[in-house]
């Protein structure tokens, strides 16, 4: 097992995966779909019509793509391999496209036409070789991306542990996450400081688990929560967040208070921020 892993394991956390998206636009004669993601920013929509993922091939974003049909949306997904792209497109209401999210153009190419943007773009907590992150590039092209073309819904995935939420993480944990949370941490910085005509919303997952959705995981404004969380649970408070218009510029942790974790051994529980 890779050595990161066994480290993040014996602390009961995972890597999060990390996401972001960014901004909207109002066009002199707004297209359907223009009109779709006004009418959501103000609470008077019941789904999006065309979600542009990044981050969609695997872990919580590739759950975040099945949570999204079931809810009505079409997607489109940004993925690096020709077996991502056969896999998605096999999906009715998938458009993959084939791409790099560190390329700004294939990024704003790709991301066109859709009225919100979830991205779960992450990599491995070492350092790149040429020095550029994903959980930071990635993130700010997307960001960029959706601020140029008038995309107003942005979820961005990142991890606890990131800006406010750094005090929750165990330091040894922490030790090993450190570069790579403060490159989630800049993307975030970038969407609440520039985008602030934006109906955005980051979500810092606890640790990632790779099992069946207990249902019990929640989102809370808590910054010391602190614990494990299911992929699948992610998923699905990413995709309630989406339609939720009290989550607009709200910076949300996300836990499972019925999972025992290493990282809380106290047994510490969060209250849950009403979604509805």
């Amino acid at each position: 097992m890779n050595p990161i892993k066994l480290l993040l394991a014996a602390a009961g956390l995972t890597t999060a995966s990390a996401f972001a998206p960014t901004a909207f636009v109002n066009r002199v004669a707004p297209s359907p779909v223009q009109r779709s993601a006004l009418y959501m920013v103000q609470g008077q929509g019941d789904s999006y019509k065309k979600v542009f993922v990044a981050g969609g091939s695997k872990g919580v974003g590739r759950i975040v793509v099945d949570k999204l049909l079931e809810a009505g949306s079409d997607v489109v997904a940004l993925v690096r391999s020709d077996e991502a792209v056969e896999e998605l497109s096999a999906l009715e209401g998938v458009t993959a496209i084939k791409g790099d999210a560190f390329d700004y153009k294939t990024v704003e190419g790709s991301l066109d036409g859709c009225d919100a943007v979830i991205t779960t773009l992450g990599g491995g907590s070492s350092a790149p070789e040429d020095g550029k992150w994903i959980d930071y590039v990635g993130n700010n092209n997307v960001i960029e991306a959706a601020g140029i073309l008038g995309v107003t819904r942005v979820i961005l995935v990142t991890s606890i542990g990131c800006g406010s939420s750094k005090e929750a993480t165990p330091p040894s944990v922490y030790e090993v996450l450190k570069d790579v949370l403060a490159q989630k941490s800049k993307a975030e910085n970038v969407l609440m400081k520039y985008y602030t005509n934006m109906n955005w919303t980051i979500i810092r997952p606890a640790g990632l688990v790779s099992e069946p959705e207990t249902g019990k995981a929640i989102l809370t404004e808590d910054a010391m929560a602190i614990g494990s969380i299911h992929r699948a649970d992610v998923a699905n408070l990413v995709v309630d967040a989406l339609s939720s218009k009290k989550t607009e510029k709200k910076v949300l942790s996300a836990v499972d208070n019925s999972l025992t974790s290493a990282a809380n051994p106290e047994g510490r529980t969060s209250e849950a921020f009403a979604l509805a």
